[in-house]
């Protein structure tokens, strides 16, 4: 025997899987993982103490200013990131939600991801060393370089660590300083040719950047368009791609010579 539902009833049984749906999509984990600015540090100084690049084989020059690497704070891919978290980093400002695998490889634990970053950060400090003596003409036999940095992995900080390099050999190659005395902050990777690369979460990179008192920030190219989308007010754009092309913009915005470029 078949029996009619009255149109309420009907509803009702209609409205139910949806509601189930609702309910597993605002407790489900999602796989997502919700940033926000990290900690910045100064290549050509101190971090927690240490000192963040030691020269030897090679006379080194006293800097002023400041050469800011920067970071972003994730969820650790083993954190549960609900609906509610992802509105709250969708709507937030001052946060992003982000594909946990554009942030952690995928198919690892922790401890994992954490040799991974190690890896990619030991990576990058070495095409940095290359990148920065090959530019200056130095032999990377005869100049040795030590790269420190505590609690930060992956590869964004390669442009800053080959920059201050740079700057504690050759200055802006006159007797002044790369930075001019500012407080220059930015992010990229960096091939051991020069060639600057793209990386992840720069809105929020510009905003530790301008927090920590930086006036410019270098950004890859290719990712002025969300650095400028997002940009910290009092926070002036310098477009990259290569660290020759970096050298050159510092130095004419130092000397207040030639074309800086901008986004």
């Amino acid at each position: 025997m078949l029996s009619r539902l009255t149109r309420p009833q009907a509803l009702a049984v209609c409205a139910a899987p949806v509601v189930a749906l609702l309910a597993t999509a605002v407790f489900a984990p999602l796989p997502f993982s919700v940033a926000q600015p990290g900690l910045t540090a100064d290549v050509l100084g101190r971090n927690k103490g240490t000192q963040v690049i030691t020269i030897s084989g090679a006379k080194t020059r006293e800097t002023t200013g400041q050469l800011r690497m920067t970071t972003i704070e994730a969820t650790s891919p083993d954190t549960r990131v609900d609906l509610p978290d992802v509105i709250d980093g969708w709507f937030g400002t001052d946060q992003a939600v982000m594909p946990r695998d554009s942030v952690y490889p995928s198919g690892g634990d922790v401890k994992e991801i954490e040799r991974y970053n190690e890896k990619q950060m030991k990576k990058s400090q070495d095409e940095a060393t290359r990148a920065a003596l090959g530019y200056l003409g130095l032999d990377g036999k005869g100049v040795k370089v030590e790269l420190e940095l505590a609690d930060v992995g992956g590869p964004s900080a390669g442009l800053l660590f080959s920059l201050g390099i740079v700057d504690k050999l050759n200055g802006d190659g006159s007797g002044g300083d790369l930075t001019g005395g500012r407080i220059i902050a930015g992010t990229g990777t960096i091939d051991a040719d020069g060639t600057v690369g793209a990386v992840g979460g720069v809105p929020l990179k510009t905003q530790a950047a301008r927090r920590d008192g930086a006036t410019v920030f270098l950004v890859p190219e290719a990712e002025c368009g969300q650095a400028r989308a997002e940009l910290p007010e009092g926070l002036r754009l310098i477009p990259v791609t290569t660290l020759e092309g970096t050298v050159d913009a510092l130095v004419s915005l130092q000397k207040g010579t030639g074309k800086v470029p901008s986004c």
